[in-house]
Protein backbone atom coordinates (compact mmCIF):
# COMPACT_ATOMS: atom_id res chain seq x y z
CA UNK A 1 0.00 0.00 0.00
CA UNK A 2 1.51 3.77 -0.59
CA UNK A 3 0.57 6.79 1.27
CA UNK A 4 1.82 8.33 -2.04
CA UNK A 5 -0.50 7.26 -4.00
CA UNK A 6 -3.21 7.94 -1.28
CA UNK A 7 -2.28 11.73 -1.01
CA UNK A 8 -2.49 11.72 -4.89
CA UNK A 9 -5.81 11.05 -4.69
CA UNK A 10 -5.83 6.97 -6.02
CA UNK A 11 -6.65 4.21 -3.91
CA UNK A 12 -3.83 3.19 -1.53
CA UNK A 13 -3.41 -0.62 -3.41
CA UNK A 14 -3.26 1.57 -7.24
CA UNK A 15 -0.24 1.20 -9.31
CA UNK A 16 0.78 4.69 -10.50
CA UNK A 17 3.33 4.71 -13.68
CA UNK A 18 5.29 8.21 -14.42
CA UNK A 19 6.89 7.24 -18.06
CA UNK A 20 10.23 9.89 -18.40
CA UNK A 21 12.02 10.56 -21.25
CA UNK A 22 15.97 11.39 -19.52
CA UNK A 23 18.58 13.21 -21.08
CA UNK A 24 16.54 16.13 -23.12
CA UNK A 25 18.99 18.62 -24.68
CA UNK A 26 21.95 16.01 -24.81
CA UNK A 27 21.71 15.70 -28.88
CA UNK A 28 19.12 16.73 -31.70
CA UNK A 29 18.18 13.15 -31.99
CA UNK A 30 17.83 12.96 -28.33
CA UNK A 31 15.90 15.88 -28.28
CA UNK A 32 13.75 14.41 -31.15
CA UNK A 33 12.97 11.03 -29.40
CA UNK A 34 12.05 13.07 -26.20
CA UNK A 35 9.80 15.31 -27.55
CA UNK A 36 8.00 12.41 -29.91
CA UNK A 37 7.57 9.86 -26.92
CA UNK A 38 6.00 12.73 -25.19
CA UNK A 39 4.09 13.83 -27.59
CA UNK A 40 2.83 11.09 -29.36
CA UNK A 41 3.60 8.36 -27.19
CA UNK A 42 3.33 6.93 -23.60
CA UNK A 43 6.10 9.49 -21.95
CA UNK A 44 4.70 11.64 -19.62
CA UNK A 45 7.70 13.69 -17.90
CA UNK A 46 10.84 14.44 -19.40
CA UNK A 47 14.53 15.30 -17.86
CA UNK A 48 16.42 18.21 -18.82
CA UNK A 49 20.10 18.66 -19.14
CA UNK A 50 20.70 22.72 -19.24
CA UNK A 51 24.46 22.35 -19.65
CA UNK A 52 24.65 20.20 -22.87
CA UNK A 53 24.84 20.94 -26.24
CA UNK A 54 20.99 21.00 -27.52
CA UNK A 55 19.50 22.23 -24.55
CA UNK A 56 18.54 25.64 -26.37
CA UNK A 57 17.23 23.83 -29.01
CA UNK A 58 15.30 22.08 -26.11
CA UNK A 59 13.48 25.28 -24.90
CA UNK A 60 12.63 26.52 -28.28
CA UNK A 61 10.70 23.27 -28.76
CA UNK A 62 9.01 23.19 -25.59
CA UNK A 63 5.20 23.52 -25.24
CA UNK A 64 4.34 23.65 -21.70
CA UNK A 65 5.08 19.38 -21.44
CA UNK A 66 6.25 17.78 -18.00
CA UNK A 67 9.73 18.67 -17.80
CA UNK A 68 12.49 18.53 -14.94
CA UNK A 69 15.70 19.73 -14.59
CA UNK A 70 18.27 16.66 -15.30
CA UNK A 71 20.86 18.03 -12.76
CA UNK A 72 24.50 17.56 -14.53
CA UNK A 73 27.70 17.59 -13.07
CA UNK A 74 29.04 15.11 -15.35
CA UNK A 75 30.20 14.40 -19.07
CA UNK A 76 30.91 11.17 -19.77
CA UNK A 77 31.24 10.45 -23.64
CA UNK A 78 34.85 10.71 -24.98
CA UNK A 79 34.15 12.77 -28.14
CA UNK A 80 31.10 14.82 -27.18
CA UNK A 81 32.14 17.19 -24.07
CA UNK A 82 29.61 19.79 -21.95
CA UNK A 83 30.50 22.04 -19.37
CA UNK A 84 29.44 24.15 -16.57
CA UNK A 85 27.18 27.17 -17.16
CA UNK A 86 28.92 29.07 -14.12
CA UNK A 87 32.76 29.84 -13.27
CA UNK A 88 33.73 26.69 -11.56
CA UNK A 89 37.09 25.24 -11.64
CA UNK A 90 36.42 22.45 -9.68
CA UNK A 91 34.09 20.80 -12.02
CA UNK A 92 36.63 20.65 -14.86
CA UNK A 93 38.65 18.13 -16.28
CA UNK A 94 41.65 18.09 -18.39
CA UNK A 95 39.92 19.11 -21.45
CA UNK A 96 37.89 21.64 -20.03
CA UNK A 97 34.45 19.57 -19.47
CA UNK A 98 32.94 18.48 -16.97
CA UNK A 99 34.57 15.30 -15.19
CA UNK A 100 33.87 11.82 -16.90
CA UNK A 101 33.28 9.67 -14.51
CA UNK A 102 31.38 10.34 -11.06
CA UNK A 103 34.50 9.34 -9.18
CA UNK A 104 36.92 12.16 -10.65
CA UNK A 105 33.61 14.31 -9.48
CA UNK A 106 33.98 13.71 -6.07
CA UNK A 107 37.62 13.37 -5.57
CA UNK A 108 37.58 16.96 -7.15
CA UNK A 109 34.22 18.88 -7.03
CA UNK A 110 34.10 22.48 -4.85
CA UNK A 111 30.35 21.59 -2.65
CA UNK A 112 30.10 25.38 -3.11
CA UNK A 113 30.73 25.52 -6.82
CA UNK A 114 28.54 22.66 -7.30
CA UNK A 115 25.91 24.18 -5.12
CA UNK A 116 26.04 27.27 -7.20
CA UNK A 117 26.13 25.66 -10.71
CA UNK A 118 23.16 23.38 -9.70
CA UNK A 119 21.39 26.18 -8.90
CA UNK A 120 22.26 28.29 -11.63
CA UNK A 121 20.98 25.27 -14.12
CA UNK A 122 17.10 25.09 -12.25
CA UNK A 123 17.74 28.77 -12.71
CA UNK A 124 18.81 28.62 -16.27
CA UNK A 125 15.61 26.43 -16.86
CA UNK A 126 13.16 28.91 -15.85
CA UNK A 127 14.49 32.03 -17.46
CA UNK A 128 14.06 29.70 -20.89
CA UNK A 129 10.53 29.00 -20.15
CA UNK A 130 10.15 25.74 -18.57
CA UNK A 131 7.77 25.24 -15.86
CA UNK A 132 9.92 23.00 -13.65
CA UNK A 133 8.49 19.76 -12.48
CA UNK A 134 10.90 17.95 -11.03
CA UNK A 135 14.94 17.27 -10.04
CA UNK A 136 16.88 14.28 -10.92
CA UNK A 137 20.49 13.74 -11.20
CA UNK A 138 22.61 12.73 -13.96
CA UNK A 139 24.64 9.05 -13.37
CA UNK A 140 22.73 9.27 -9.84
CA UNK A 141 25.74 11.36 -8.88
CA UNK A 142 24.69 13.37 -6.16
CA UNK A 143 22.56 10.63 -4.09
CA UNK A 144 24.89 8.65 -3.74
CA UNK A 145 27.34 10.78 -1.55
CA UNK A 146 26.23 12.41 1.67
CA UNK A 147 27.85 16.18 1.02
CA UNK A 148 26.41 15.68 -2.70
CA UNK A 149 23.20 14.67 -1.07
CA UNK A 150 22.66 17.59 1.04
CA UNK A 151 22.63 20.00 -2.34
CA UNK A 152 20.65 17.93 -3.76
CA UNK A 153 17.55 17.73 -0.93
CA UNK A 154 18.33 21.97 -0.87
CA UNK A 155 17.62 22.54 -3.68
CA UNK A 156 14.62 20.15 -3.68
CA UNK A 157 13.45 22.33 -0.94
CA UNK A 158 14.58 25.65 -2.11
CA UNK A 159 12.23 25.11 -5.60
CA UNK A 160 9.52 23.48 -4.46
CA UNK A 161 10.28 20.49 -6.02
CA UNK A 162 10.28 16.46 -6.05
CA UNK A 163 13.13 14.63 -6.47
CA UNK A 164 13.99 11.39 -8.12
CA UNK A 165 15.59 8.86 -5.37
CA UNK A 166 16.70 5.20 -5.98
CA UNK A 167 14.97 1.79 -3.94
CA UNK A 168 15.62 1.03 -0.71
CA UNK A 169 18.15 -1.81 -1.73
CA UNK A 170 20.47 1.10 -3.17
CA UNK A 171 19.86 3.40 -0.38
CA UNK A 172 21.34 -0.04 1.62
CA UNK A 173 24.48 -0.18 -0.79
CA UNK A 174 25.64 3.54 -0.60
CA UNK A 175 25.90 3.52 3.66
CA UNK A 176 23.42 6.06 4.51
CA UNK A 177 19.51 6.78 4.79
CA UNK A 178 18.85 9.01 1.47
CA UNK A 179 15.30 8.61 1.17
CA UNK A 180 14.85 9.05 5.26
CA UNK A 181 16.66 12.06 5.42
CA UNK A 182 14.35 13.82 2.08
CA UNK A 183 11.42 12.79 3.87
CA UNK A 184 12.24 14.12 6.89
CA UNK A 185 13.00 17.34 4.82
CA UNK A 186 9.06 17.20 3.50
CA UNK A 187 11.06 16.49 -0.08
CA UNK A 188 8.20 14.26 -2.24
CA UNK A 189 9.44 11.70 -4.26
CA UNK A 190 8.07 8.08 -6.06
CA UNK A 191 7.79 5.22 -3.95
CA UNK A 192 10.56 3.41 -6.77
CA UNK A 193 12.32 3.91 -9.77
CA UNK A 194 12.52 0.97 -12.42
CA UNK A 195 14.45 1.33 -15.77
CA UNK A 196 12.75 0.15 -19.04
CA UNK A 197 14.22 -3.22 -19.79
CA UNK A 198 17.68 -2.97 -22.55
CA UNK A 199 15.89 -5.13 -24.85
CA UNK A 200 12.53 -3.64 -24.72
CA UNK A 201 10.33 -6.45 -26.45
CA UNK A 202 6.74 -7.05 -25.67
CA UNK A 203 7.47 -10.14 -23.19
CA UNK A 204 10.32 -7.69 -21.15
CA UNK A 205 8.00 -5.03 -21.18
CA UNK A 206 5.25 -7.10 -19.86
CA UNK A 207 7.06 -8.65 -17.17
CA UNK A 208 8.41 -5.48 -16.07
CA UNK A 209 4.72 -4.15 -15.47
CA UNK A 210 3.48 -7.37 -13.61
CA UNK A 211 5.94 -7.00 -11.30
CA UNK A 212 5.19 -2.97 -10.26
CA UNK A 213 3.78 -3.37 -6.85
CA UNK A 214 1.15 -0.56 -5.80
CA UNK A 215 2.37 2.84 -5.16
CA UNK A 216 3.57 5.51 -7.41
CA UNK A 217 6.55 3.91 -9.84
CA UNK A 218 8.68 5.96 -12.10
CA UNK A 219 9.71 3.92 -15.36
CA UNK A 220 12.97 5.90 -16.75
CA UNK A 221 13.89 5.58 -20.61
CA UNK A 222 16.40 7.26 -22.51
CA UNK A 223 14.93 7.56 -26.01
CA UNK A 224 16.72 9.07 -29.33
CA UNK A 225 15.81 9.00 -33.22
CA UNK A 226 18.64 6.87 -35.15
CA UNK A 227 20.88 9.41 -36.61
CA UNK A 228 24.55 8.84 -37.70
CA UNK A 229 25.74 11.54 -36.01
CA UNK A 230 24.48 9.85 -32.43
CA UNK A 231 25.63 6.74 -33.33
CA UNK A 232 28.96 8.52 -34.01
CA UNK A 233 29.71 9.95 -29.81
CA UNK A 234 26.83 7.36 -27.88
CA UNK A 235 27.73 3.56 -27.36
CA UNK A 236 24.29 3.31 -26.01
CA UNK A 237 22.97 4.72 -29.39
CA UNK A 238 20.97 1.17 -29.81
CA UNK A 239 19.76 1.03 -26.26
CA UNK A 240 17.85 4.49 -27.45
CA UNK A 241 16.68 3.96 -30.54
CA UNK A 242 14.87 0.93 -29.19
CA UNK A 243 13.34 2.50 -26.07
CA UNK A 244 11.97 5.38 -28.55
CA UNK A 245 10.47 2.59 -30.22
CA UNK A 246 9.13 0.63 -27.43
CA UNK A 247 7.66 4.24 -26.29
CA UNK A 248 6.61 5.85 -29.44
CA UNK A 249 3.15 5.46 -30.67
CA UNK A 250 2.11 2.01 -31.26
CA UNK A 251 5.18 0.79 -29.50
CA UNK A 252 5.30 -1.91 -26.97
CA UNK A 253 5.46 -0.01 -24.36
CA UNK A 254 1.95 1.78 -25.22
CA UNK A 255 0.10 -1.59 -26.04
CA UNK A 256 1.71 -3.22 -22.39
CA UNK A 257 0.22 0.02 -20.36
CA UNK A 258 -3.09 -0.09 -22.02
CA UNK A 259 -3.92 -3.49 -20.59
CA UNK A 260 -2.07 -3.44 -17.36
CA UNK A 261 -4.33 -1.88 -15.16
CA UNK A 262 -1.81 1.17 -14.07
CA UNK A 263 -2.80 5.14 -14.46
CA UNK A 264 -0.31 7.59 -15.66
CA UNK A 265 0.52 10.78 -14.51
CA UNK A 266 3.58 13.13 -14.96
CA UNK A 267 5.68 14.73 -12.10
CA UNK A 268 3.06 17.89 -11.15
CA UNK A 269 0.90 16.23 -8.77
CA UNK A 270 3.85 15.40 -7.08
CA UNK A 271 4.89 19.43 -6.79
CA UNK A 272 1.68 20.39 -6.37
CA UNK A 273 2.23 18.14 -2.90
CA UNK A 274 5.77 19.86 -2.44
CA UNK A 275 4.55 23.12 -2.62
CA UNK A 276 1.39 22.48 -0.66
CA UNK A 277 3.53 20.93 2.63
Amino acid sequence: MSELAERLGHPADARVVIVTADDLGLSQAVNAGCFDVLREGVATSASLMVPAPWAREAASQYRGEDVGVHLTLNAEHDRYRWRPITHAPSLLDGDGGFPRTVADLWDHADLDESRRELRAQVERAILWGFDVTHLTSHLDALQRRPEFFDVYVDLAVEFGLPLRLADPEVERTVGFPFRGLAEAEGVVFCDRVVDLPRDPSPDAIATMLAALEPGVTEVRLRPAADTPEQRAFDPRCDDRVAAHRAAGPGGALAAALATAGVARIGFRPLRDLATSA
